[in-house]
């Protein structure tokens, strides 16, 4: 099992009497408790909980928050919902965690929500777009974090309208929450135009080839090919398109655009076209070269997690998390009650994480538990992925324009 905690210069982290380890003014630290894939299938996306624990280090290093260190308590659950439930325990339980931050996926999450929410434990900022993170009214101590994968999939419906109105559309999607949620909100966003849409077909996380899907698809005259789940599979695809004589129009999830486990994987050169979607700034673009918080991002990376990949993007997804949580434990004051912590996970007010693009400010309210609502799309060159049109969130009119803008993406 793995146990990774960062509590500041020589590690010592003293943990409180069992009972309810709210923070009093003699404590500390501030305990967070969190859960990654760092082994499995989906081990690929442990690099967020990496960046975390080394943001936290850095953090420390810098006189913590107001005046605490941060202890990150980070479990590999290899995103197994049977696991997440006995670390999560564990991790209250026995670690005195303060809260459940970060952790990764849907399935796992969702295990361990009503557990939380009884025990009024903030489960914050949820590494998945699902909308169930977002349900203040029946899970008021449960917040999500990315764009819902739902708003994901009506970007991609309204930039096909717009782009390829005649082509004909294959959708291979991850057999879960995830890929439902994404395959749904196309759906939607293509409304009577759904017909579009001549072949479908799912896929385990489990699988170990894609060859009969992708076989299937090819078959029923695909031209525009959508594809929703983990970069493993998604690499596989790259490759195989890049090997066969099929070349359909290919869009990925987001959650499945890195660089570095995605897209070089499969190939760079076979990747020339793709279309995603973005929130945050891609640490391989020469765009973002003279970017203050790029840079001061670049020697975080060289500093407190070398062995990291500059060009994964769960590496920038975890920095620009915990910097939204960050936020949250400065406004905290001396207070550092679950009930305050939540309070001030609710009451962000247009902050912006250095990371994140150029217009995009989060926001939440006690209505309002979508912290990230905006992503513009974006088309990979060979090298790094350079934007089509600007920010938005889920409706597109068009070549050269957008609506539901929010202001240009760069």
């Amino acid at each position: 099992m793995f146990r990774w905690i960062v509590a500041g210069f020589f590690a010592a982290w003293p943990f409180a009497a069992s009972g309810d380890p709210l923070l009093r003014s003699s404590d500390a630290t501030i305990r967070v408790g969190n859960l990654m894939p760092y082994t499995g299938q989906l081990a690929a996306f442990g690099a967020i909980g990496r960046a975390e624990a080394a943001y936290f280090r850095m953090l420390n290093e810098r006189g913590g928050i107001n005046g605490r260190t941060v202890e990150f308590i980070s479990y590999d659950d290899s995103s197994d919902p049977l696991q997440a439930v006995d670390l999560t325990r564990n991790l209250v339980e026995a670690e005195n965690a303060l809260f459940v931050f970060g952790s990764f996926g849907t399935p796992s999450n969702l295990a361990v929500r009503k557990y939380l929410n009884e025990k009024r434990i903030p489960q914050l900022f949820v590494a998945s777009g699902d909308d169930q993170w977002a349900n203040p009214k029946d899970f008021p101590w449960t917040m999500g974090w990315p764009p819902a994968f739902r708003t994901e999939g009506r970007i991609f419906a309204n930039y096909i309208q717009a782009y390829y109105p005649e082509k004909k559309i294959g959708v291979l999607w991850q057999n879960d929450e995830f890929g439902r949620d994404l395959f749904r909100g196309m759906q939607e966003g293509l409304g009577d135009a759904a017909r579009m849409i001549v072949a479908d077909t799912a896929f385990d996380a489990t699988d170990r080839s894609l060859g009969a899907q992708l076989d299937l698809l090819h078959k029923s005259g695909v031209e525009i090919l959508v594809f929703d789940g983990a970069p493993a599979m998604a690499a596989q695809v790259i490759r195989r398109l890049g090997e066969s004589g099929w070349h359909p129009v290919l869009i990925l999830d987001n959650a499945a655009a890195s660089i570095a486990n995605a897209l070089r994987p499969g190939g760079l050169e076979n990747a020339i076209g793709v279309i995603s979607t973005a929130f945050l700034k891609d640490g391989s673009d020469p765009a973002w070269k003279d970017d203050v918080a790029m840079k001061e991002y670049l020697a975080f990376m060289d500093r407190y997690y070398p062995e990291g990949d500059k060009e994964d993007s769960y590496a920038v997804f975890g920095y620009a998390v915990a910097e939204t949580l960050a936020q949250v434990l400065r406004q905290c004051g001396d207070d550092f009650s679950r009930e305050n912590v939540m309070q001030q996970a609710q009451s962000l007010k247009n902050f912006r994480s250095s990371v994140t693009l150029p217009g995009i400010a989060i926001t939440t309210s006690p209505s309002d538990f979508r912290p990230v609502k905006e992503m513009r799309l974006v088309q990979f060159d060979g090298r790094s992925w350079q934007p089509i049109g600007q920010l938005f969130d889920n409706a597109f009119t068009g070549p050269g324009g957008a609506s539901g803008t929010t202001g240009n993406a760069r």
